[in-house]
């Protein structure tokens, strides 16, 4: 019996599990170890998630303490379970692991992709933070123009109670406060909520795939970082960023992601400068030549203009995007530029976790994470705002903040939306995807 170490960051690692080793008698899972996500760790993976031969369940310990936690258990492999890594952040997980005394292990993709009686779409990325939830909206909204009955299944944010988040159904923008779930979740699940599309997410995913089958008659994968799909596409679509050409051969999974994707959507074109685009298209053409690549842009917009222009405002952006991500900015700080607004730099400001995220992640440029994992978190956000002295708060995370947070300015909401502006379209992409579920229909009958 192998003793193994699951390396995740509240999502993957279960899903690898579940799907891999949880029943496997074969294997004895000793620990989980988290990371990216602050205050997960000195959790349990519960007994009832986790299977007949873990009765007491799986312990979680914090990621550093890896090389320790191998000796004490005599560990014989750990498994690394979560995305969003450069090739020199991977090398060095390998490094500390072999140093350690264990065996490195990377699963199969295919091995952890449950396969769908219903059709599958997917739009996974090459980084955190280079437009896919923006993708995932245009495909949604395009799907629910023809009338289609679809559902979106989103990558897992397991942060909070797993047992009481093993499966889980938002239907109405209330089901979000039943469920308790953290502004990273509302930014997901919000947009598609409001189109009136259901959005299923949780830990067990064959139970989520379950009730998916059963809601829809087609299935949007949503990816989170630049994992890959827990559910075999049908139809793959991965999103490059423009203007962080060279990650999508130099990123953990997001060059395996632009190695199966049917299209690669290359956005933020306009910002880009043309030889960074050229390297992104040659990229993807030698790694895989088949892929279709479109370009497009986000457009940027703001509810209310006339509380930015000319004003002094404090931009709160996607949280993972500016964190583990990599992004110095997001759509916040686009938009107040566009607008003439003074970006008021919230770091002096900034106290408990808002104030270690910028220490633990300084090439955050002049913008506030939008970090709420736990209610203390949120506290220290509504406290570093309340700091600050602004005219406005301008919110380039599509999490509807007001409901959670008492801000003493108003409130500018940002939009952005993807314009294709070459390449193959949303809708010829649609056009295509359902044509190949008509023929792998028809096969299968």
């Amino acid at each position: 019996m192998k003793k193994v170490i699951i390396m995740g960051a509240g999502g993957r690692d279960f899903h690898n599990f579940n799907v891999v080793f949880r029943d496997n008698p074969e294997y004895r899972v000793v620990a989980f170890t988290a990371a990216q996500i602050p205050g997960i760790e000195f959790k349990r993976y519960p007994a009832s998630l986790a299977g007949k031969l873990y009765p007491e369940g799986i312990p979680i310990y914090p990621e550093e303490l890896l090389p320790e936690l191998v000796k004490r258990f005599g560990v014989d492999e750990v498994v690394l379970s979560y995305s969003d890594l450069t090739y020199e952040e991977l090398g060095r997980k390998i490094s500390m692991v072999l140093a350690a005394g264990a065996d490195f292990r990377l699963l199969d993709p295919f091995e952890t992709m449950l396969e769908s009686v219903k059709p599958v779409i997917a739009v996974t990325a090459i980084k955190t933070g280079a437009g896919k939830s923006t993708v995932s909206r245009a495909i949604s909204r395009e799907l629910n123009s023809r009338g289609i009955k679809f559902v979106v299944v989103r990558h897992p944010m397991a942060y909070g109670d797993l047992e009481k988040m093993a499966v889980q159904i938002f239907k109405t923008l209330e089901d979000l406060d039943k469920y308790g779930v953290t502004i990273e979740e509302r930014e997901e699940y919000e947009p598609h909520i409001k189109m009136g599309v259901p959005v299923l997410a949780g830990v067990d995913y064959g139970r989520i795939l379950l009730e998916a089958e059963r809601m829809g008659d087609v299935i949007l994968w949503d990816g989170g970082n630049n994992d890959l799909p827990f559910y075999r596409p049908w139809y793959m679509i991965t999103v490059a960023d423009a203007m962080r050409p060279g990650l999508e051969i130099r990123a953990y999974p997001g060059e395996v992601n632009v190695r199966l994707a049917d299209v690669v959507i290359i956005t933020k074109v306009s910002q880009a400068k043309p030889e960074a685009i050229k390297e992104i298209e040659k990229n993807v053409k030698e790694i895989n030549p088949r892929a279709k690549i479109a370009k497009a842009d986000m457009v940027v917009e703001v509810d209310n203009p006339s509380l930015v222009q000319g004003k002094r405002v404090v931009v709160i952006e996607d949280s993972p995007s500016v964190t583990h991500g990599g992004l110095p900015y997001g759509a916040g700080y686009v938009a107040a530029k566009k607008y003439g607004a003074e970006i008021i730099d919230p770091r002096p400001y900034a106290v408990g976790i808002i104030k270690k995220m910028f220490e633990e992640y300084p090439h955050m440029g002049p913008v506030l994470p939008s970090t709420g994992y736990a209610p203390d978190q949120l506290r220290d956000l509504e406290e570093t705002l309340n700091r600050i002295e602004c005219d406005a708060v301008i919110l380039g995370t599509p999490a509807d903040l007001t409901k959670l947070i008492k801000f003493k300015v108003p409130v500018v909401k940002v939009r952005y939306e993807l314009q294709v502006v070459e390449g193959p379209s949303v809708k010829e992409m649609i056009d295509e995807f359902l044509e190949r579920a008509k023929s792998k229909k028809a096969k299968i009958k």
